[in-house]
Parts: structure tokens; C-alpha cells; sequence
């Protein structure tokens, strides 16, 4: 009898096991139209937004990601950081960045570190840093950088993962001038120390979505305040500004999900109808 309650709990647990792996192939395409009422009127930028690859763990290869991305056109492309965190991963990556490069969005493609890509040190993380940047992406480190549409100005801004204490917003929004600012950053915590940095758009990931929810990410209550909140995926906002927390392409630790799904995130976002610039520590409210 006993022997056969282990050899049905054997059996179970590995068909478990075996849905959560599957759910890692289930991609979820999600389009946000991060427009408010007050802000129909105005022209739109479209963004590609993919975060935490964690090419040790991910069920989707570069020629799958190809094929859902190939009726798409985009403006630019915005990568929020946990490409890997081992060195031998590292030429993984590649094949993921000439899919992205071949979409030759008009505007670029920018991308922030997360907590995973900075467990690789000094000459390793310089070699991702170097394969990323050889391959037309703008790596982001607490600076920004900018674009005109049409006359107006978009402001990139890359704010370091805050997990491991590596941002400083002073440092990023300095000699910021009136734009759009669009906000990239691996850990969306840093978005409860912005009251004085304005944003219009900010997209991030971290979380995963919780990836094991079972019935909920309770695992998640140590990665700060947000996920204490259950803020931990999809579209949210802070004051007046619009954030978004994608769930995230691979997976860490095992390769498997439960009660969330890789995501692949198209955004609409609208310019500003007035824009502020950061003055010391204080900045205008933006509406």
C-alpha cells in the first residue's frame, strides 16, 4: 500500500513537473496601448519590449522568436535586463540580438543590466556588455540618451538594476532637456525613489510575474515593496505615469511556470503634451 501511494505521488509530481515545463512554451503576445484619454490626440511611439532571457532557462529559440516577430514593425526596441548569468551563456546570445537587428527599428535598440547579468564580473561582464554594444544595442547605465520623431524629442533613460544597488537616479536624469522620458530598468522598486524624477513611460521585469504562483508568489515578498503589494506584472501607475512589468522570457532556477507565461510585449506609447527637465534633485510634475 505504501508503495503504491510513493509510486502515485512519484507519477503525479512528474506530471506536474512536466505541465509547468510546457507552460514555458506557451508564449503570450500582449499589445498595451499605454494612451489616457487626455492623450488621444497625440502621436505614438511603438516599442518592442522583451526582459529576462535568462538564456540558461528559456523555452523559446531564436528562430521561434523570429517567426512571431516577423509581421511586426516597431520604432525601437527596449531590453530590461537578466540576458544570463553564467559566462558560457554568453554566445547564446547572439542569435537572439540578430533577430532583433534584423527588425532595424527606425530608432534603435536600448537595453538596461538586471541583478542576474551582474553575478558576471570584470572581464565578463565587460564581454556581454561588448557583444550587446557590437550588436547596435545601447547599453544603459544610469545615463540616457535621445531621438527626434518629427521635431520632438524622446528621451531614453536607463536606470542600473536597483537590486544590487546600482542606481542613481541623480546621475541618469543629468542634463536632461524637455522630452518624452521613457524610463528603462531591470527592478521596478527604484520607481517608489522617482517622486522627483518625471517619467512618462517605464518598463521593467525582475519578477516574472511571481513564475511559481501557487495559488500566489509568496516567494516574491523579499524582492521589496512592489511585490509586497502584488505589483508584480502587467500595466500599473504611479502618480500620473504609466509603468509596465513584463513577465519575462525565460525562467530562473528551474524551467518551469505555474500560474504565469513568457511574455513577448508590443507597447503604443503617446508623447507628452508638456515635458519637464530634472534641475538639481527636483523636477516639474509631468502630465
Amino acid at each position: 500500500m505504501i508503495n503504491a501511494i510513493i509510486v502515485f505521488m512519484i507519477g503525479y509530481i512528474g506530471y506536474f513537473l512536466f505541465k509547468a515545463y510546457k507552460n514555458t512554451h506557451d508564449i503570450q503576445i500582449n499589445k498595451v496601448n499605454a494612451i489616457n484619454e487626455d492623450a488621444e490626440d497625440l502621436p505614438t511611439l511603438s516599442i518592442l519590449h522583451l526582459s529576462d532571457l535568462h538564456l540558461e532557462n528559456i523555452s523559446l529559440t531564436p528562430a521561434q522568436l523570429a517567426d512571431k516577430l516577423k509581421k511586426e514593425s516597431v520604432d525601437m526596441i527596449a531590453l530590461t535586463g537578466d540576458f544570463l548569468d553564467r559566462k558560457r551563456s554568453i554566445p547564446k546570445l547572439l542569435p537572439y540580438l540578430n533577430v532583433l537587428r534584423e527588425m532595424a527599428p527606425a530608432y534603435g535598440i536600448y537595453a538596461v543590466l538586471g541583478n542576474h547579468d551582474y553575478v558576471l564580473k570584470g572581464q565578463e561582464l565587460n564581454y556581454l556588455i561588448n557583444l550587446l554594444t557590437k550588436n547596435n544595442v545601447r547599453v544603459l547605465q544610469n545615463n540616457s540618451e535621445h531621438f527626434s520623431v518629427n521635431g520632438h524629442r524622446i528621451n531614453i533613460i536607463g536606470i542600473d538594476d536597483y537590486s544590487t544597488n546600482r542606481s542613481d537616479l541623480r546621475k541618469a536624469y543629468q542634463n536632461l532637456q524637455a522630452g518624452t522620458n521613457i524610463v528603462l530598468t531591470h527592478d521596478p522598486n527604484v520607481i517608489l525613489e522617482m517622486q522627483d524624477y518625471p517619467f512618462d513611460y517605464l518598463m521593467a521585469g525582475h519578477f516574472h510575474g511571481g513564475q511559481i504562483c501557487y495559488p500566489k508568489a509568496y516567494h516574491l515578498v523579499k524582492m521589496g515593496k512592489l511585490a509586497k503589494q502584488n505589483i508584480v506584472k502587467g500595466l500599473h501607475r504611479q502618480n500620473q505615469s504609466l509603468f509596465y512589468i513584463s513577465e519575462g522570457l525565460g525562467q530562473t532556477g528551474l524551467n518551469i511556470r505555474i500560474g504565469s507565461r513568457p511574455e513577448i510585449t508590443f507597447h503604443n506609447v503617446p508623447f507628452s503634451r508638456k515635458s519637464s527637465v530634472q534641475s538639481g534633485s527636483t523636477a516639474d510634475s509631468l502630465t
